[in-house]
Formats: C-alpha cells, sequence, structure tokens
C-alpha cells in the first residue's frame, strides 16, 4: 500500500480537535500519528489563520474549532471547514 493520504496533518489536528476540544497536544499527537512538537506547530498555524481559538482552562488549553472559515486552496474556497469537518462526524 501506497505511503500517502488524503488529507494533511494540518487537516487531521482539525478533525481530531473538533472530535475532543479537551484533548492534549500528546493525545491529537498519537491520534495524528506525529510527533509533539509537530502537532504543537499545526495548532499553532490553526490559531492564527483563525480556523481554531484556544484557552487555557487551568493547566490545559481547551481548543474551539471554527467552522465558517472557508477552507484555504483556490480550489476549495467555495467550502467551509465545517463542511469538511461533517464528513467526519
Amino acid at each position: 500500500m501506497a505511503n500517502w493520504t488524503f488529507l494533511t496533518h494540518h487537516a487531521h489536528v482539525l478533525v481530531a480537535v473538533s472530535q475532543g476540544s479537551d484533548l492534549t497536544i500528546d493525545q491529537i499527537a498519537a491520534q495524528v500519528g506525529i510527533t509533539a512538537r509537530a502537532t504543537a506547530g499545526i495548532l499553532n498555524d490553526l490559531v492564527e489563520a483563525g480556523y481554531v481559538s484556544k484557552e487555557k482552562v487551568g493547566r490545559n488549553n481547551h481548543y474551539i474549532v471554527n467552522g465558517d472559515i472557508p477552507l484555504r486552496h483556490p480550489q476549495n474556497e467555495n467550502a467551509k471547514a465545517a463542511e469538511l469537518l461533517a464528513l467526519f462526524s
């Protein structure tokens, strides 16, 4: 079997956050199959782009997905993130 997937790590992290807003970075990393450091970088990208907001709850972060933002690629810019995430709910 080929060693590639249809979705990027950014998409996998976004899906994981949408399914569990209280997951830790380590839990998201394990679910996606990447390092915690890579996951933290991706979460920062998603927060900076507005797809995810982050709030501190005790010692942990709580992540909230903003599904109203269009997807980034020109071929998909007419679809919103929520439409992609609906495929995985």
